[in-house]
């Protein structure tokens, strides 16, 4: 992409402060790879509140993908600022090592020699360059909190750096063995990214515990909202007020309500009717559905399934009246 066509580019990404509209103009190939990592941390956001009232759906035609969700200090807006931040290091840092950005490749300061449970091992093959991409995550998705520096910018801050420490905590060390006949006498390694699932779910019980927080007399920092809670660590997700408890639509909360969604009768969890519905009830219509059956193996090597059609009933709870 040209320099013109850049910056048509990040002229139109709606939202972005003046410093994040120099960094995309000056890497947009970094913002290329930033955008087509979204999609992950998207969907790891839904898969981890599908059964849940707020299950994380974006607003595509609003000022931003979450609407006014972020303009809320609330446990939902920790989450996703935290996995959005770890998102765009997972991103990048796979870029780097896939040889997709001239301003990076694989991590360069993993030299020498070092020992792990197994013995000793040479630092080889391509480390996933994680330090590089938290620097520049933290310099691009940062700078529109920097230039706030309000209560909910401190949050964001703080719920922004626990994204980037997720995805450092499960680095994993890859090795391959090199000797006479596999013997593995000796080993060369490299740090490479683990599935995003592990930070996600990683993320997620942190939301579960997330600590409720307010400004301290410096503005500078947290202290618990509450005698009883813990201080917050730099791991901890943090949350300034009370969520909204997402039954109904309501444009000044950001929330869609729970009309049409699909909840579980027999269940007693977040997902039953009981709890999905907020108790307007739910309407029962039967479906029909296509699933896999009567598979059988055939030599060599072969499964072919038949198509079974079953009728299922579906609940979806009413909508507010």
């Amino acid at each position: 992409m040209g320099t013109i066509g850049s910056q048509v580019m990040c002229d139109n990404i709606p939202g972005l402060v003046n410093k994040q509209r120099q960094l995309c103009r000056q890497h947009p190939k970094v913002m290329q790879a930033i955008g087509a990592g979204m999609k992950d941390w998207i969907a790891e956001c839904q898969y981890q509140f599908k059964n849940h009232r707020w299950n994380c759906q974006t607003m595509a035609r609003d000022h931003n993908l979450f609407g006014r969700l972020l303009l809320r200090s609330s446990r939902e807006a920790a989450f996703v600022h935290a996995v959005s931040s770890a998102g765009v290091v997972h991103a990048l840092a796979r870029a780097c090592s896939g040889g997709q950005l001239d301003s990076c490749s694989c991590d360069a300061t993993k030299k020498g020699s070092s020992r792990d449970a197994q013995g000793a091992f040479a630092w080889g093959g391509c480390s996933d360059h994680v330090e590089h991409a938290a620097r520049f995550s933290q310099a691009f998705v940062d700078a529109k909190e920097r230039a706030e520096r309000d209560a909910r910018a401190l949050m964001n801050l703080h719920n922004n750096r626990a994204g980037r420490k997720a995805v450092k905590r499960f680095m994993t060390l890859e090795c391959k063995c090199h000797g006479v006949s596999g013997s593995c006498s000796l080993r060369t390694c490299w740090l490479a990214l683990a599935d995003f699932r592990l930070t996600g779910d990683h993320l997620r019980r942190r939301y579960n515990g997330a600590v409720q927080v307010a400004v301290d007399q410096y503005g500078a920092g947290f202290t618990a909202a509450h005698a009883h809670l813990k201080r917050p660590s730099k791991n901890d997700l943090v949350y300034l007020e009370d969520s909204p408890d997402y039954c109904v639509r309501s444009f000044e909360s950001g929330s869609l309500g729970t009309g049409g969604r699909a909840c579980n009768r027999t269940s007693r969890g977040v997902d039953s009717c009981e709890v999905m519905c907020c108790g307007r009830g739910y309407d029962t219509s039967r479906v029909s559905r296509t699933t896999k059956c009567e598979c059988k193996f055939h030599w060599c090597c072969a499964v072919r399934c038949q198509d079974c059609h079953l009728q299922v009933d579906l609940h979806t709870c009413k909508g507010q009246t």
